[in-house]
């Protein structure tokens, strides 16, 4: 069997599975599952067409990997057909372990474990099915590997993942602003005392990526409208586990019901709990949804049906906190108007804060090499006004609640 396929793919035109190990993880059933989970979340409320998925981002982060190696080769940079493959399978499964709807499983009913850490349970699970061939790859992802630059392509503020993502995102929700030319600034890599630069001649490319990202974050991942459905998410499956806890039947999936049913931490994530996690898409998220919309309790079925019949609630974005006495004041309305206890009310009345940090000079730095061999950090390098003020993190505040 042919095994060395081509993917059409509406950023990139045609991608090349570049193995035979590669296009078998791709079949496996773990990465399959990844068809079935949002690269988005919620943000489809905000923009119809951001309804791409987590496999389509993976699929093209290894056609970037595959560019990038190309590049460093052509510069003289050593890498091994070993590294080689190691990379695109670092990159093909550095999300694998994303729950349904992306982040909001992550505040909902698993607790305490970030997808990073199931990624790596998924990896190490394959590894064994696959007699040992991720081990270098497993290395990489941890950032455990000697050479630097290798776990750099996968995890850095200038790596192959915002590359992707943000050239996929802006073009799957029509945000030109997002738009970055991911083949230039691969193009400009370089590899200097085993870490990750740009050539001097890419620092206009490296400024409108940093830029992109923060007007990405404002306008798509942060948009006031996404972020209340992604609140309400999280909150209709708390209130699913709640019920669940004082012994209601809810409608759901098996694999859902097993995560309603149990406290599950990084703790006792094991060998089950990650077959039973596999299993869990965003398709067992929206059916249990939609079926709790008819359930008594007022909580869950009012919340279902905001997100199904898109009624959410009212939300005020600020960039100062907002006064208490104005929170007291909606809350003591909502719970009249409602006719429900104070502790229901926290299921309607949602405050917190966002954060957008485009750039920050305490992570890996983006350094740019000069002609004369020097190394400067972007911010130093850059003539741009604005990046200095980018490297600063910009909190807004948020209060929701119903119209």
């Amino acid at each position: 069997m042919n095994k060395l396929k081509i993917i059409n793919d509406p950023i990139y035109g045609f991608i090349t599975i570049p193995s035979e190990l590669i296009y078998d993880i791709i079949e496996h059933r773990y990465f399959q599952r990844l068809r079935r989970v949002s690269q988005m979340g919620m943000s489809y409320v905000v923009y119809p067409g951001a309804h791409h998925t987590r496999f389509q981002h993976a699929i093209g982060c290894v056609h970037l990997m595959q560019k990038a190696v190309q590049v460093l080769q052509f510069k003289g940079v050593k890498i091994s057909k070993e590294e080689e493959q190691a990379l695109q399978i670092a990159i093909l499964l550095h999300d694998i372990g994303h729950g349904a709807f992306s982040h909001a499983l992550e505040h909902s009913i698993v607790n305490d474990i970030s997808h990073e850490e199931i990624s790596l349970k998924f990896m190490e699970a394959l590894n064994i099915e696959f007699k040992g061939k991720l081990t270098l790859a497993i290395e990489i992802f941890k950032g455990e590997h000697i050479r630097k630059f290798l776990n750099q392509l996968i995890s850095s503020q200038l790596d192959i993942d915002r590359l992707d993502y943000l050239k996929r995102d802006s073009f799957y929700t029509g945000v030109a602003e997002g738009n970055v030319n991911s083949e230039r600034l691969i193009t400009m890599l370089n590899v200097k005392n085993e870490e990750l630069v740009v050539e001097e001649k890419g620092i206009y490319s490296v400024e409108k990526f940093i830029i992109a990202r923060r007007l990405m974050y404002w306008q798509v991942y942060l948009h006031k409208t996404g972020l209340v459905a992604e609140n309400i998410l999280v909150k209709v499956l708390q209130r699913a586990k709640e019920l669940t806890k004082r012994g209601e039947k809810l409608e759901s999936s098996k694999a859902l019901k097993f995560f309603l049913e149990n406290k599950i931490d990084r703790n006792n994530f094991n060998k089950g709990e990650l077959e039973i996690f596999s299993k869990l898409d965003d398709y067992d998220i929206i059916s249990a949804i939609k079926a709790w919309q008819e359930h008594e309790d007022l909580v869950l079925s009012t919340l279902s049906k905001a997100i199904i019949q898109r009624k959410l609630p009212k939300i005020k974005l600020k960039n100062e906190p907002i006064e208490q006495k104005n929170i007291k004041e909606i809350k003591s309305e909502v719970q009249k108007k409602y006719k429900i206890s104070k502790e229901e009310m926290a299921y309607f009345v949602l405050e917190g804060t966002v954060e957008n940090h485009a750039y920050s000079i305490e992570k890996s730095p983006i350094n740019i090499l000069f002609k004369n061999g020097r190394l400067k950090d972007i911010v130093v390098a850059s003539d741009h006004l604005n990046l200095q003020a980018l490297t600063k993190p910009v909190i807004k505040h948020y209060i929701s609640y119903p119209k």
